[in-house]
């Protein structure tokens, strides 16, 4: 059955049954790919993307749901990655593995569009429903709250250097190879 959708902005019309999530409309039919299939069950936030402007689990939705409604996955987010977000991501160094990263940034998006200056207790809440198995939580808190500032002041251009991640440079000052962070996520 044919459903048309926007996603980032785009027209498409996809022939797809009603009830195929939009995790595999968006990578195997429209071939975006950014969005990660991580459990299927809604649980682990990997899949996560926007439908008009809301964080949904795109393993669960089925594309009838998105049907005439506005999508946005991680590849929308920003053309060039000057996203606050993802500047703030690159600045802190967040990805260890880097799986659940696009799920974890667009919750954040989220909640940023909703709270620009939020408080450690609602990054928390609303990161809740997004896993992340290297354990980088307080460095994703860390890139929320820097996104936030970046935002208010205009600044969301990449630092001079980000353009590449840091850990892809090998050591820098010194850091450990796994964001300079011990397994607690503070710096060393």
């Amino acid at each position: 059955m044919p459903f048309k959708l926007t996603v980032n902005g785009k027209s498409a019309t996809v022939d797809a049954p009603a009830d195929m999530p939009l995790l595999w409309v968006l990578r195997d039919i429209l071939s975006l790919r950014g969005t990660k299939y991580g459990c299927g069950i809604g649980q682990c936030g990997a899949c996560t993307v926007h439908l008009n402007g809301r964080a949904v689990r795109s393993c669960l939705t089925p594309v009838s749901a998105a049907a005439n409604a506005k999508v946005t996955t991680i590849e929308g987010l920003s053309p060039d990655g000057t996203h606050p977000l993802q500047v703030a991501w690159q600045e802190i160094d967040v990805p260890q593995c880097g799986y659940c990263q696009a799920g974890q940034i667009m919750s954040a998006a989220a909640l940023l569009a909703t709270t620009p200056k939020p408080k450690d207790a609602e990054i928390d809440a609303a990161m809740n429903g997004n896993l992340c198995r290297c354990g980088t939580y307080l460095c994703i808190r860390e890139a929320i709250q820097k996104a936030a500032t970046l935002t208010a002041t205009g600044a969301a251009k990449p630092a001079e250097g980000t353009q590449t991640s840091e850990a892809s440079q090998g050591s820098k000052n010194n850091r450990n190879p796994r964001n300079g962070r011990n397994g607690t996520g503070n710096k060393q």
